[in-house]
């Protein structure tokens, strides 16, 4: 007993300490970004200048940009993605719509065009914008929610430190990403290892799993950038800990209520992932609809409902903006998506052209690869695909619709990670060409983590039961570490399989 309890211990200073390191280190990569100019991504002045003759690690041809002739304004804004939602954050607080850009002569169809407003000013510009083609007006494409929740905290930060975005950049951007991203990162920590040390067997398979949650996905990577994504991921988690925690304790209408309304908010934040709230809420409603109806789905609905309410106020439709992709909203004269109908080679990861072969290839083992870049889920495969060999009398149960305590097990986890996995692959693969635009990872999956690597746990119990395993599972880690660190300026960068394979001209998009 003695040594069990030592052992239980050691492993809650081990948590303790990770946790510690892997929230440090996101706090600092949070306060340290700065948009960086990297030299290999503009053309050389000189002939004779070091890496003239080479091509760009984005595509085996010369480099077509030009090196700014001014200083550019400092910024901790990255890229199109995320610009695009602080140009949302602005316009609510400081001119109260989420219009965030007019063009003069909407009407026209020849340039040169007249558009001016947030979006289009120095440090704000970004692809990720529509236009309505009945007014004019420019608004972001990315769904409204997360950005008014973050404007509400900017309004408090204004009217309490008379901070603004603009004068006072560092101080808003860094607040705000440590208040969505790191401290939902420092929960979903805490409470991963508590689920591992309920859910884990052995030693090595529980600080394996913890130590990847803490270094080896790309939840780090993307900390420094106002996403959707990590924000999903660790509601992910808080849906899972009220169902999971174990102990026999039964469910009370406050935790399905809790857990609805993050299984609710992952939706809002990442729309797909309505298929894992629904995959939650069918087992609760069987086996006990009392509890189900009063208890998740209220919570589920209000931020849905929140969801609808800013798509509604924002562009006068409930429909999600991406619905019009394809049509005028985006399609407008002189639009970047627009330039997709124009001949020409090499336009681009935006504008991929591939059979869906080679994009679910790619998009799986290949240089946007979910295994690829991050192989530790080698080992997530294989335990979800044994939790959902074993689940048989988990399903029949359910089916039964007879009450048990708890409803969720591991076993059950593992058939709705799979599920709804597949159904998440299966939709991008169908619905998108573009591997998520210049990313350094698989972003639009990135909300699965937390279920892969609750699967990772009965796999890395296993392998660790042989040296060889230990050492083989090591080597997945570090080659997951090196994929997430890689892009150590900007997480809005082609992963480093990409752009191996465009260096050495295998592959150029």
């Amino acid at each position: 007993m003695t040594s069990v309890t030592d052992s239980a211990s050691l492993r809650r200073s081990f948590y303790l300490l990770l946790t510690t390191v892997a929230v440090a280190v996101t706090v600092a990569k949070i306060v340290g970004a700065e948009n960086v100019y990297e030299p290999s991504r503009f053309a050389s002045q000189s002939e004779t200048s070091y890496g003239a003759d080479r091509p760009s690690f984005e595509a085996n041809r010369p480099p077509v940009r030009k090196w700014p002739t001014t200083r550019p304004a400092p910024t901790s804004m990255f890229g199109s993605n995320d610009r695009s939602r602080w140009a949302t954050i602005r316009a609510l607080v400081d001119t109260g719509t989420y219009v965030v850009g007019r063009r003069e002569n909407f009407k026209d169809t020849q340039g040169p065009f007249t558009d001016t407003g947030i979006i289009f000013e120095d440090g704000y510009q970004s692809l990720d914008k529509v236009m309505n083609p009945e007014t004019g007006e420019y608004f972001s494409s990315k769904p409204p929610l997360l950005p008014t929740l973050l404007a509400g905290e900017y309004w408090v930060l204004k009217k309490v430190f008379g901070w603004s975005i603009d004068r006072d950049r560092w101080w808003v951007v860094c607040t705000l990403l440590i208040t969505v991203n790191a401290i939902p990162f420092a929960v979903y920590l805490v409470l991963l290892a508590r689920l591992i040390e309920t859910h884990g067997a052995t030693d090595f398979g529980k600080l394996f799993t913890f130590t990847a949650a803490c270094f080896g996905t790309f939840l780090t990577t993307f900390s420094v950038s106002l996403n959707n994504h990590t924000p999903a991921a660790c509601c992910v988690l808080f849906a899972l800990y009220p169902l999971l925690r174990g102990g026999g304790v039964p469910y009370s209408l406050a935790s399905l209520f809790v857990s609805g309304l993050f299984a609710g908010l992952t939706a809002a934040l990442d729309l797909p992932a309505l298929s894992f709230t629904v995959g939650l809420f069918v087992p609760l409603v069987l086996t006990r609809p009392r509890q189900a109806l009063i208890g998740f789905l209220p919570g589920a609905l209000i931020p849905l409902g929140g969801l609808l309410a800013c798509n509604y106020a924002a562009v006068g439709s409930v429909l999600p903006v991406y619905s019009e992709f394809g049509g005028p909203w985006y399609n407008y004269p002189g639009s970047y998506w627009a330039t997709s109908h124009q001949p020409g080679p090499h336009k681009g990861v935006d504008f991929a052209d591939e059979p869906k072969a080679v994009y679910a290839f790619h998009l799986l083992f290949g240089h946007h690869g979910w295994f690829s870049l991050t192989p530790v889920w080698l080992l997530g495969a294989g335990g979800l695909l044994g939790l959902l060999t074993a689940s048989r009398a988990d399903i029949k149960t359910v089916l039964a619709l007879k009450k048990t305590s708890p409803v969720w097990t591991p076993r059950l986890l593992g058939v709705l990670a799979v599920v709804v996995s597949l159904v998440v692959f299966a939709f991008y693969v169908v619905k998108t060409n573009n591997y998520g635009g210049n990313t350094s990872g698989p972003r639009w999956l990135f909300w699965l983590i937390p279920l892969w690597l609750l699967g990772t746990i009965p796999a890395a119990d296993w392998v660790g039961r042989f040296s060889t395993g230990r050492l083989g599972a090591a080597v997945l880690l570090g080659f997951s570490v090196l994929s997430v660190f890689y892009p150590a300026w900007n997480p809005w960068r082609n992963p480093w399989v990409l752009q191996l394979l465009e260096v050495t001209g295998w592959l150029v998009y």
